[in-house]
């Protein structure tokens, strides 16, 4: 059932249009994920498709008694509003208490939070855990997320991810998480240029379709094409639930990449960061850092090595960001040593940005720090990073005062660079990034050869960028997880004494009973028929390519042609067949 129908609908704010001429449709069960540039037309669409902005050419059809729900990325409350009163209503309590989806909605985003607490005064991060809440407890056909994971910790965010896998209705959500992006959704929409470029498949399914057009397309696109197959090469080495994926479609992908390198050289940059750097980073021996009252930390020991790079996690308030002003000398410990190398150039980029000149043209405020920088093995000026980092020629003379927050984050990222420290601490790095921008700074970071932290609630970013993950966990000690952010999850469910988070990708707690997977003979069975499926498909490959290669023997031979042209068609249609079942056993086995 069609919910929402879009015909050559257009919409401009000044004279470039944001979508031009767009013709689309949102059904029933639809989940789907929006990607673009900051100011591409994103939220513009969202807000169309809600019928909270008009157009100003073309038609917005609603289904009859479409129940829909939408989350803007600005928060707002009515003065004087209780938790309560924004996510309950005048519901009588036995009415909500006795809801298992209500329930589930405030155990996941306001666990411990007072309902009858006022909003006013509220942290960002509270703020955006009740406008999630209140959009959750109704029941809806459709629900329309602009940036649902700003402000949210890694914890939340892994919660909503299972709840909306979950969760029936239809969904299409604005976001620059690609990792949540790949868990939610499994259809991409690209705003470019006032189009709306439609995919299949989730992000990494999007990367990879991306990748292939771009191979094809001029080579004005080239740079482009090796920034996504060097992103393909990271997806099909990253962690093992990015990898869960249907073989037939990642030797696909393998074969697009198949010469790509490693994302970065560890042992090169290791050995780069070593000469620059010494033996010595920064060692924290036996520190306690007292905040009012409260230990933050309480005898932690802990260092930094040449060339590590260390991704840092713990829930809101457990001390990150004093963790890394503890590193760059800003926080005195109440006790103990903070040992620094007698060679490190350290840089951090807060959450807070400092202030830049606002007369200053864009180009002058990174020149002043230096006008060419060597990353990796390649010397890049001042200019031709600030086009990599989407400051194309005539925006570079902006002046810094006409910004947006995004681009004011991706300028203070570049004067960072261009200070070419050897140790770097970055605290939310990702806020107002599209996720062009990110892969951009990936690609940096893969060349720079240094000491890097990272506090992210990103886990693609965190897990893109650094090798290993440490977490604070309350105890005022830094945790070093082998297992990554999903140990940490685990760590904390059962510090809460909550059952453990589903792997990523399988459906929400917040799903309704269901009966347990086949476990024995019957997951057996059901495996071998996997694996004889597997190999039909590989079989049927086989046949596919050994009958293009009789085609392009046959090519003067009309009668020959049409005979195996016939014969193609029908290994293709059985092998849509067979992938089609597949898919459906490979979703109930799991």
């Amino acid at each position: 059932m069609n919910l929402i129908n879009l015909e050559n609908v257009a919409k401009a704010y000044g004279p470039k249009p944001l979508l031009d001429a767009v013709s689309l449709g949102l059904d029933e069960g639809d989940r789907i994920g929006v990607v673009g540039r900051n100011g591409g037309g994103k939220s513009t669409l969202v807000s169309v498709l809600a019928k909270e902005t008009e157009p100003d050419a073309g038609r917005v059809t609603h289904a009859r008694g479409l129940r829909l729900g939408h989350l803007v990325q600005r928060d707002a409350f009515a003065e004087g509003a209780t938790v309560r009163s924004v996510v309950i209503g005048d519901r009588a309590e036995h009415e909500w208490a006795g809801d298992t989806r209500v329930r589930d909605v405030l155990a996941g985003l306001l666990p411990g939070l007072d309902l009858d607490a006022p909003i006013a005064g509220m942290s960002g991060g509270e703020r955006r855990r009740i406008a999630l809440a209140r959009l959750l407890v109704p029941e809806s056909d459709l629900i329309l997320l602009d940036e649902p994971t700003n402000h949210l910790d890694i914890e939340a965010i892994d919660w909503l991810a299972r709840h909306l896998r979950g969760r029936k209705g239809a969904l299409l959500v604005v976001t620059h998480d690609r990792w949540f992006l790949d868990t939610v959704t499994d259809r991409t929409w690209e705003v470019v240029d006032g189009r709306v470029e439609r995919y299949e498949g989730g992000y990494s399914a999007y990367v990879l379709a991306k990748a292939e057009r771009s191979r094809i397309a001029a080579a004005t696109e080239a740079k482009r094409q090796n920034l996504l197959r060097k992103e393909l090469a990271w997806l099909r080495r990253g962690p093992q639930a990015r990898t869960s994926k249907p073989k037939f479609r990642v030797d696909a992908a393998q074969a697009l990449i198949a010469d790509e390198p490693p994302a970065r050289d560890s042992v090169e940059l290791t050995r780069f960061a070593t000469a620059r750097l010494g033996k010595t980073v920064i060692d924290a021996e036996d520190v306690t850092v007292r905040v009012g009252d409260r230990d933050i930390f309480e005898h932690l020991t802990w260092g930094l090595r040449p060339g590590e790079r260390v991704g840092l996690v713990g829930v809101n308030g457990s001390g990150k960001s004093t963790l890394l002003r503890l590193l760059d000398g800003t926080v005195a410990p109440t006790a103990g040593t903070v040992v620094r190398g007698k060679t490190v150039q350290l840089a951090h980029l807060s959450q807070n940005l400092e202030e830049l000149d606002p007369s200053r043209r864009v180009l002058e405020s990174v020149e002043e720090i230096r006008r060419r920088i060597t990353v990796g093995k390649r010397e890049w000026t001042a200019s031709q990073l600030l086009e990599r980092l989407g400051f194309p020629g005539d925006r570079q003379w902006t002046p810094v005062g006409d910004l947006s927050g995004g681009e004011r984050r991706r300028l203070q990222v570049l004067r960072l660079l261009m200070g070419e420290p050897n140790v770097l601490l970055l605290d939310e790095p990702t806020n107002d990034l599209d996720i062009e921008t990110l892969t951009e700074v990936e690609d940096i970071l893969d060349g720079w050869p240094g000491t890097l932290v990272v506090v992210s609630h990103d886990r693609y970013f965190l897990e893109r960028v650094t090798d290993h993950v440490a977490a604070l966990l309350g105890d005022g000690r830094v945790a070093m997880l082998p297992g990554g952010v999903d140990e940490y999850l685990d760590r904390r469910a059962a510090a809460r004494g909550t059952p453990a988070p589903a792997p990523s990708g399988t459906s929400a707690a917040a799903a309704p009973a269901q009966p347990a997977k086949p476990k024995g003979q019957q997951d057996w069975k059901a495996r071998k028929e996997l694996d004889r499926l597997e190999r039909r498909l590989e079989k049927l490959a086989g046949q596919e390519a050994e009958l293009h290669e009789q085609l392009a023997a046959h090519a003067t031979d009309y009668a020959k042609l049409q005979e195996l042209d016939g014969r193609l068609r029908e290994i293709q249609a059985q092998a849509a067949e067979v992938e089609e079942e597949w898919l459906m056993l490979a979703e109930d086995v799991g």
